[in-house]
């Protein structure tokens, strides 16, 4: 008995140490932790129970046998964020830098099959080479197998990627359809093919760090949702985020206790708004007025800034916040922000969380770049994700709703459940003095009777009483109240409970 309990801690130990302390010493040198520094820091104190930590690849190729650690480069196991259970997975670079081999593969697959079971969150630590060559269709086919999980649990659990060193070639398909992805900035990076590929096939000279690091991807392409200065920042704003989602599609979001009262009054919001309807403002100063204590998470902060996604929390509940930013490009909807905001909304109906929807949209971005980039079925991404929406949906428009892109912003006519407007709303067909030149075309030639007809259609149109008188607003609110009257909505709605007809799956605009 007391030989095997020596090896047991012998064996415990090596798997422990991981490529040993030379290699660990390696990446604090990058400024990076061990995969296991990086797990105590993510959970709660002595809650990780770790499981296949004395598994080993199977690989006889190349020498292989001879090279065997226990764990084989990634940590695998459960335990509580905040006392609320989570499944994660830690890939260890000082191990055959944390290639994925069959074996890796197959302790991953493990954790994501129990948490889809149970209704836990997956959270995945990435730090990885790739597949492992020596074990060429095997390795290969233990990215498959990651994949299809990764697809059988979207919708059921939230999926969290923490990318924080590399992620390149086939390893990237897992993260990308995981729901969230957050990097570090200088140490992670993401790309299909690397930089000597990229020079040899198109002759262009590109950094790692250009082509597929953390700011690249939280600014260009939008891959990445958020991007973090270092390891231990991204770890604890990633245990912050969890406290915001539901741990699967059974659920209702976490709820936190709040000292902020529902029916609190900003007076602040009534001055908002510029006398001047070209002149923008900060959605964002609405949005931190009206959240519980101000607290807003926001998702893709430096991607398609003309739309604003994020989770804050109302009455202690979590929220799914969508609103245009008239800042940027005055608020108008592009492809970027289209697809930006549709995938949020799709999360959000996933995961049972409520949808509030602040609109300032003078329309859809005009252009030719615009238009053969595909804005026509880019932008119905939004519309399909709002029309399809189940989840609480309480909109408030706050100054312009034109054009096509008022229908599209959490309508009435998309099943908004309660559509309040400001007094500065105006919700038209489009602009008014857009709309008086086509309208009196004959007049362009006199300023003083285009000017005098804009303003007459001002006074008609460009307000919320029209939509008002047919029921497509459901009331005008002092901007004041906007909290109390957000937080009585979401009260009344709590037990909503509507059914979409069945289907296999839609077939949303890709």
């Amino acid at each position: 008995m007391q030989e095997i309990i020596r090896q047991l801690e012998e064996k415990r130990e090596r798997a422990r140490l991981g490529g040993g302390e030379k290699r660990i010493k390696g990446q604090h040198a990058k400024g990076k932790l061990s995969a296991r520094e990086r797990i105590e820091l993510l959970l709660d104190p002595d809650s990780f129970e770790e499981w296949d930590m004395f598994v080993e690849h199977r690989c006889t190729d190349f020498g292989m046998e001879e090279q065997t650690i226990p764990g084989d480069g990634v940590v695998t196991g459960y335990g509580t964020i905040n006392g609320r259970l989570v499944f994660v997975f830690s890939q260890d670079f000082t191990v055959f830098g944390g290639s994925l081999s069959e074996s890796h593969a197959e302790k991953i697959c493990k954790v994501m099959d129990k948490a889809v079971q149970v209704g836990a969150p997956v959270i995945g630590l990435n730090d990885s080479g790739g597949a492992r060559i020596q074990e060429g269709v095997a390795s290969l086919a233990g990215y498959a197998e990651v994949f299809q999980r990764n697809v059988m649990a979207s919708g059921v659990v939230p999926q969290i990627s923490l990318i924080m060193g590399p992620c390149a070639g086939g390893a990237v398909y897992s993260p990308a359809m995981t729901d969230f992805i957050f990097m570090v900035k200088d140490s992670s990076y993401m790309f299909v093919t690397g930089p000597d590929v990229v020079k040899t096939v198109t002759h262009e000279t590109v950094t790692a760090e250009e082509l597929g690091g953390a700011i690249t991807h939280s600014t260009k392409s939008g891959v990445s949702d958020l991007a973090f200065e270092n390891d231990v920042e991204a770890l604890l704003q990633l245990r912050r985020f969890m406290d915001f989602l539901p741990a699967s599609n059974r659920e209702k979001p976490p709820v936190r206790p709040s000292a902020d009262s529902p029916e609190r009054i900003e007076r602040s919001l009534d001055t908002l708004i510029p006398d001047n309807p070209n002149k923008p403002y900060d959605m964002k100063e609405l949005i931190a007025k009206v959240v519980d204590e101000g607290d807003f998470f926001e998702i893709q902060p430096n991607y398609a800034g003309n739309i604003i996604v994020g989770f804050a929390r109302m009455e202690g509940r979590t929220v799914g916040v969508v609103a245009n930013q008239p800042m940027v490009l005055a608020g108008c909807l592009d492809i970027a922000s289209s697809i930006k905001a549709a995938r949020f909304v799709r999360f959000c109906d996933s995961f049972n969380i409520p949808i509030l929807t602040f609109v300032d949209v003078p329309g859809f971005l005009p252009g030719t770049s615009q238009e053969y980039g595909g804005i026509i079925k880019h932008g119905a991404k939004l519309l399909y994700a709002y029309a399809e929406c189940t989840v609480p949906k309480i909109t408030v428009i706050t100054r312009k709703a034109y054009g096509g892109a008022y229908d599209v912003m959490s309508s009435k006519h998309l099943r908004g459940d309660v559509n309040f407007a400001w007094p500065t709303a105006e919700i038209a067909v489009m602009g008014p003095k857009g709309a008086v030149e086509i309208i009196f075309r004959s007049d362009i030639g006199d300023p003083d009777k285009i000017a005098a007809r804009t303003e007459e259609y001002r006074q008609k149109f460009a307000n919320p009483f029209i939509a008002g008188h047919r029921g497509f607003i459901d009331d005008v609110i002092m901007p004041r109240t906007t909290r109390k009257r957000i937080c009585r909505s979401l009260a009344m709605l709590k037990d909503k409970d509507v059914k979409n007809p069945w289907r296999k799956h839609g077939n949303i605009p890709l």
